[in-house]
């Protein structure tokens, strides 16, 4: 919608178009292809009535959206948690995991990856490693995504792994090294003939580099061991830059050492949140903290950072290079194809750096917004859930009692997600859509969830005698009609519902959550909100049975269909 309006989502709410008006376009968006629905219906043969659709932006749909969502509210099923979530830089939206796992959404694509070197800082608890040896030494850590290097403030190791110390010399400086990584992964980087080979003897640019295994130990003894930060761009604070363990390090591929970034990946949060290590966070000109790629996927601009902050705790020299640029290309509508990227200019950064052992090009997986068809990166936003890990045990004992045709069906894909299952991001930062019914006070000391319009006109009225509003918007509404004429003497939609200050038990104003739902939350009630439910049948239009009560449906099948070739089949 925004491309068509030629505006992108920031435009929104500002001098060049209101939301009143955006959401109008899109209202009238949806009904566009209606007759080619209609058409497609009918050749089908699918039995509907197209006579009396539903449609998920009518008020009493909303509504019953709103008392579901309220029942889980109610049952504490309904929470706001901060973690690291699935988001769309180009939809400007978080994402929950079963989008993501939509056909289509994860393609193969060619990244630059890297093996970055992590000088580890010399003392007593390291003296161990620099044993025996006339170098430095460095942790070797890959990744599929350099652009989150400058946000690294930690290293995890699998406790139980073996990990071996190796001499040898960078491939790239020929400087001589010392390296850590586990003893499984050895051969992803190291010929075995060239063990054998005189470490003494080795020439700067020799193709042929010798290596030796010094030592060989646990992840264990690996554990608080301090290196020096990668990318010095930004002073994460105290604490950071040290090796914590991890129970999600494996030895499948990389080198047995992941690189933690807080604010990109869901692991490292939670590791490094354990074991407090502080995320690479960065202050705004508002004094917000954010993460160093802003929400429009760029390395934040330096004018958009706090003075103070620059001055305390920002390499602007070195940071500037990058600060403004895209961590993916697709971002960008001014760049092409074959323009170089954020992943590899750090890798080339780091190579002329003496702090990477190998870089490549890799084809792996990626995950792409449904809406955009561009790239989506694990970010922290803070988001409404539903606690659906609380019936994850009850969904998979009920999934086991269906009889699937075919079994790999429910045993296989659903299965799966299931015995993954999350808790379900259900909040939208977006514009059009079906708004959450929840207002929080400033201090966020007190919510409340709305269920039905006949609630939210009462609390209205308390608002209103309080002066916090100074009349109420759904005054004409009449609680028991179900009509149409009833419900669009009002809009729940954006920005009409913003508008509405609540009054909390203590007198405080509150303000409505700015999110939207999940608009497969929409679809997935359907079966409650086409009828209305619990507030009573819809009725469109006037019953010719009466007003108010249900009409028997116009149902479109083959037999009465206006296609000779359905009509011939039935």
């Amino acid at each position: 919608m925004e491309a068509s309006l030629g505006i992108t989502k920031e435009d929104i709410g500002t001098e060049k178009i209101s939301i009143s008006k955006f959401n109008e376009t899109c209202k009238k968006q949806v009904m566009r292809y209606t007759r080619e629905w209609e058409d497609l219906t009918e050749k089908m043969g699918y039995w509907v009535d197209m006579d009396n659709p539903y449609i998920t932006y009518d008020n009493r749909y909303i509504e019953t959206l709103w008392y579901l969502l309220k029942q889980l509210y109610d049952k504490n099923l309904l929470y706001k948690g901060y973690s690291i979530q699935p988001y769309s830089p180009a939809a400007g939206t978080g994402l929950s995991t079963h989008e993501l796992n939509q056909p289509g959404c994860y393609r193969d694509v060619k990244d630059t990856t890297c093996v970055a070197q992590f000088r580890i800082t010399r003392d007593t608890k390291s003296e161990f490693l620099y044993r025996n040896t006339d170098t430095y030494v460095y942790f070797l850590a890959w990744t599929t995504t350099p652009w989150t290097l400058p946000s690294n403030s930690a290293l995890a190791v699998g406790p139980g792994i073996t990990y071996v110390r190796v001499r040898t010399f960078n491939p790239y400086s020929y400087a001589p090294v010392t390296l850590i990584l586990a003893k499984d992964l050895l051969p992803a980087y190291f010929s075995e003939k060239h063990a054998e080979l005189d470490i003494a003897g080795y020439e700067a640019g020799d193709k042929q580099i010798p290596w030796k295994m010094l030592e060989e130990f646990r992840g264990s003894r690996l554990e608080g061991i301090r290196y020096e930060q990668l990318i010095p761009w930004v002073n994460p604070g105290k604490d950071a830059f040290r090796v914590l363990m991890g129970d999600f390090v494996t030895t499948e591929d990389g080198t047995g050492i992941v690189h933690i970034a807080p604010t990109f990946g869901a692991d490292d949060f939670k590791v490094a949140a354990k074991y407090g290590v502080p995320p690479l966070l960065v202050t705004d000109k508002n004094h917000r903290n954010s993460p160093l790629v802003d929400r429009r996927g760029r390395f934040i601009p330096i004018a958009d950072l706090d003075e103070d902050f620059i001055k305390a705790s920002v390499n602007v020299k070195e940071y500037g290079i990058f600060a403004g640029r895209y961590v993916k290309n697709e971002y960008d509508e001014t760049l092409k194809s074959d323009d170089a990227t954020v992943d590899v200019d750090i890798a080339v950064q780091l190579k002329k750096e003496n702090k990477v052992f190998k870089i490549e090009k890799q084809v792996h997986p990626y995950p792409h917004c449904w809406r955009t068809d561009k790239p989506v990166l694990y970010y922290p936003l803070d988001a409404w859930f539903i606690r659906t890990t609380s019936l994850k045990d009850n969904m998979i004992r009920l999934n086991d009692t269906i009889n699937w045709k075919p079994e790999s069906t429910g045993k296989g894909r659903f299965g799966k997600w299931l015995e993954n299952l999350v808790d379900w991001n259900l909040s939208r930062s977006r514009f059009w859509g079906t708004p959450l019914p929840i207002w929080i006070t400033e201090d966020g000391s007190e919510q409340k969830c709305i269920g039905s319009v006949a609630e939210l006109k009462k609390e209205i009225d308390l608002s209103v005698k309080v002066g916090f509003m100074k009349s109420n918007p759904l005054e004409d509404y009449v609680e028991g009609d179900n009509s149409a004429a009833n419900y669009e003497k009002f809009d729940l939609h954006r920005p009409f519902v913003d508008d509405i200050l609540l009054v909390s038990s203590k007198g405080e104003k509150m303000f409505r959550e700015p999110d939207l739902i999940d608009v497969w939350f929409d679809s997935g009630a359907m079966p409650y909100a086409q009828i209305h439910f619990p507030f009573g049948s819809l009725s469109p239009n006037p019953s010719p049975n009466g007003a108010g009560r249900k009409c028997t449906p116009k149902y479109q099948t083959a037999r009465n269909s206006k296609d000779a070739l359905l009509k011939k089949l039935a």
